[in-house]
């Protein structure tokens, strides 16, 4: 199968650790935090995604706002520029430790943290970063040749 997930998310994803927004959001993104570690691919879309599904019932998500529409547009800049791949709708990723490495350290010397402006988990997300990403859920084990 394939996870649809949001340009910001690709962020998003390097640090969670299993906190959201209610618990239904919780249990969903852990699913798919497990997923995206057993290897699953990534099909970038437009919009809400595979982690806003919990959140599309609620009055007024935030999903749909026109900040997030821009916080997706800045991390698809960022993001593209570390990968040196496109980060637009249609793209497919295979997150795989090589590319988890690479967007975890941009993030920690805060390469691809302009995105996260006005968040309110970006502390939250910077302490897990200055921690070395140590309680994350999506982990990707490197496999040698």
């Amino acid at each position: 199968m394939t996870i649809r997930l949001r340009a910001h998310h690709l962020l998003c994803l390097l640090t969670y650790v299993g906190k959201g927004y209610s618990p239904a959001f919780t249990v969903n993104y852990d699913v798919i935090a497990e997923r995206l570690s057993g290897g699953e691919d990534i099909l970038l879309v437009s919009g809400p995604d595979d982690i806003c599904a919990p959140l599309l019932d609620g009055p007024e998500p935030h999903c749909r706002n026109e900040s997030v529409v821009e916080r997706d547009r800045l991390a698809a800049r960022d993001v593209g520029d570390v990968l040196a791949l496109p980060i637009q709708p249609g793209v497919r990723l295979d997150l795989d430790a090589a590319i988890l490495a690479r967007l975890r350290q941009a993030f920690s010397v805060g390469g691809v943290r302009k995105a996260c402006g006005g968040c309110e988990w970006s502390e939250l997300c910077g302490a897990i970063a200055a921690g070395g990403f140590a309680e994350t859920k999506v982990r990707r084990p490197i496999v040698q040749d």
